[in-house]
């Protein structure tokens, strides 16, 4: 039985409202440009010798020989960055980025962009809405919901330049005046040294490497937490790459074996393995944290996690979950089941969503510095004015509004699937589709007409 009672009828910004005159997505240049800019959108976009590529690094392909030495053989960098720019019709650019590509420029100019332009960018709940239910056939996760995420992101930068607010104010202000930063590293001593509150280390090998693998695990673990001390906070990533056997063995031997053990083990099986993960929490629970949710897409995601039990912490990357606006509703969720969201990466994406929840306690940022010794931009060359952690915290500029970045006009973007003027949609073709739109009993009786061919 339906409780849609009446009609809602077509969102049409009034006359002479501020819109989205258009969307533009663009990669950079090539794979060596973007390799040159820091990896940009791609954390995984870096030259050869990188420790984020280059060092042994349990993943789902390690169970392949052939792909084992580096991560780039397998092609983790091989979508690529993508970004977009939201132009309002008074002028105002909003900038989202993501990894997607050249794929993504395709969904994002030929498709996504007839729910956007024209639209008044305050509506972002409908044109969300409108985005996701509009790519179903297709989407659901993975690139489609990355493009959408990218799209997003760039109409809450307009809306907050907009509004002359921060995106933190718009989602309801600060819930903390100062975000604690924890760092992803091979250099766990480097990083405590430099004032992260937490550091995070790769695990080096998998069930493919064996028992042998197993040992050389334990002592890596062993080796880091001895360079930092046991009072130190340390979480092991894994990478979507283990078994549930494989984690619960692991986990036991870390509670064993290593002094202080760890804070978390993190991503540890297939993200679509929610009863795995459930099982390892119930087996090995009470000894560690365990976290998750990193290539998780939209709150149906998250609420399998939540409803199943299967982390302590999400990790939602915000410029692939499906943006602010997804982002925000698994914030609510998560906090309704008393579960901390520690985003994944996601720089000022994430800062100002943690800002605004209570239940986002700290972020967390890639040491993207070939050997991990220094502090570097997440998004490498993309923006002029990145904010970095200092002393273990970030502290986001209330004067800026928007995410509070510049998009480097010195990069080399190329726009693959440019559209022409006519091509955009305006508020007046709204308003006409709207006039002209089916409606009410007429409608309902088109159905009638079916079986006669008359339709």
């Amino acid at each position: 039985m339906s409780v849609s009672l009446g009609e809602h009828p077509p969102v049409v910004p009034v006359k002479g409202a501020v819109t989205v005159k258009e969307l533009r997505a663009y990669v950079i240049g090539s794979k060596g440009e973007e390799e040159k800019a820091g990896g940009g959108a791609d954390c995984h976009a870096q030259a050869g010798g990188h420790w984020i590529v280059d060092t042994p690094i349990s993943n789902p392909m390690s169970c392949y020989p052939l792909y084992k030495a580096s991560r780039k053989q397998w092609g983790i960098d091989a979508i690529g960055s993508m970004v977009v720019e939201a132009e309002l019709t008074n002028g105002i650019v909003g900038v989202g980025i993501a990894i997607a590509g050249e794929p993504g420029c395709f969904i994002v100019e030929n498709h996504l962009s007839r729910f956007v332009e024209g639209q008044d960018p305050r509506n972002i709940e409908y044109i969300w809405d409108q985005m996701y239910r509009g790519t179903i056939n297709y989407g659901r996760k993975g690139l489609t919901i990355q493009a959408i995420s990218t799209v997003d992101l760039a109409l809450w930068d307009a809306l907050g330049k907009l509004r002359n607010e921060p995106v933190y104010q718009l989602l309801g202000g600060k819930t903390k005046d100062r975000l604690p930063v924890y760092a992803t590293t091979v250099r766990a001593d480097l990083a405590k040294e430099m004032g992260f509150v937490q550091a995070k280390i790769p695990l080096p090998y998998g069930p493919a490497d064996g028992d042998k693998g197993m040992k050389a695990n334990i002592e890596r673990i062993k080796e880091v937490r001895a360079s930092v001390g046991e009072d130190f906070p340390l979480a092991i990533d894994c990478y979507m790459s283990l078994t549930v056997p494989y984690t619960i063995e692991l986990v036991r031997k870390i509670s064993k074996e290593v002094p202080g053990g760890v804070k978390w083990v993190e991503e540890h099986l297939h993200p679509d393995d929610y009863e795995g993960y459930a099982e390892v929490k119930r087996k090995v629970g009470h000894k560690t944290l365990l976290t998750c949710g990193e290539h998780e897409y939209t709150r149906y995601g998250f609420r399998q996690l939540l409803e199943k039990k299967c982390c302590d912490v999400l990790q939602p990357d915000i410029t692939w979950c499906g943006g602010i606006t997804e982002a925000r509703k698994v914030c609510a969720m998560a906090a309704a089941y008393d579960v901390p969201v520690i985003p994944h990466g996601s720089s000022v994406y994430s800062y100002h969503l943690q800002y605004a929840f209570q239940n986002c306690p700290m972020a967390e940022l890639i040491m993207l510095a070939p050997k991990a010794d220094v502090i570097q931009p997440y998004f490498g060359g993309l923006f002029l004015d990145e904010p970095l952690p200092k002393d273990g915290y970030i502290d986001l500029d209330p004067t800026k509004p928007g995410f509070g970045v510049t998009l480097n006009p010195s990069l080399n973007l190329k726009r693959p699937y440019p559209r022409s003027s006519e091509q955009l949609r305006t508020r007046d073709d709204l308003k006409q589709a709207s006039e002209t739109r089916p409606r009410g009993d007429e409608w309902l009786a088109k159905a009638a007409t079916i079986q006669s061919g008359a339709y």
